[in-house]
């Protein structure tokens, strides 16, 4: 079984933020395959994707604690199903990164991202395989504003490609395996 995370952050006010993209692949994701993220619970939503072109039964889910205590739902639902930090796979946006870029990898530090730093700290390891999302630096001092703050439409449409690769990515990852997404996927 693998789990796909996307972090966010609940509520319409979040909604087509940056802060968002996490939520918006796994949207897009469930929207490629036909699948439903229709159940609650693990601190989240969550769905439950059995999908014969995938080598497993793949499970989405979209913390709803808000995005500093994402890894209390992952940690939650990782437990019950009994999915192992290998088969747990986050997309979220990343500043480091410019506007619309992706990269993928295996682990590492969260690089002051709260969200994948509370998934860090809730599995106790920091070799949870990522797909970050670039939305560039900050034209201003108040990280958060920008974070929280919606994209230009050029802006949004980079993004929009990279959200569509790291759909492409995630279908790599249940198919194909993590490696096959990183080279098929990493420099789009």
């Amino acid at each position: 079984m693998k789990l796909f995370v996307g972090l966010g952050n609940p509520g319409k006010e979040y909604e087509g933020t940056r802060h968002n993209l996490g939520f918006d692949v796994i949207d897009a994701f469930a929207l490629k395959i036909g699948a439903d993220i229709n159940r609650t619970g693990f601190k989240g939503e969550y769905g439950i994707v059995k999908n014969p072109a995938f080598s497993d039964t793949v499970i989405l889910l979209k913390p709803t604690t808000f995005m500093n205590l994402s890894g209390e739902s992952v940690r939650e639902i990782a437990s019950y199903f009994k999915i192992p930090q290998s088969d747990i796979f986050v997309a979220y946006d990343e500043m480091a990164l410019p506007e619309g870029s992706l990269r993928i990898r295996p682990g590492g530090s969260s690089g002051g991202h709260k969200g994948i730093g509370s998934i860090i700290q809730c599995l106790g390891t920091d070799h949870i395989a990522r797909i970050r999302i670039g939305i560039g630096e900050p034209p201003f001092h108040n990280p958060i504003d920008y974070v929280l703050g919606k994209p230009s439409k050029e802006g949004r449409e980079k993004i929009n490609h990279a959200i569509d690769t790291a759909v492409e990515a995630f279908l790599l990852i249940a198919s194909k395996g993590l490696e096959t997404a990183m080279s098929q996927c990493n420099g789009k």
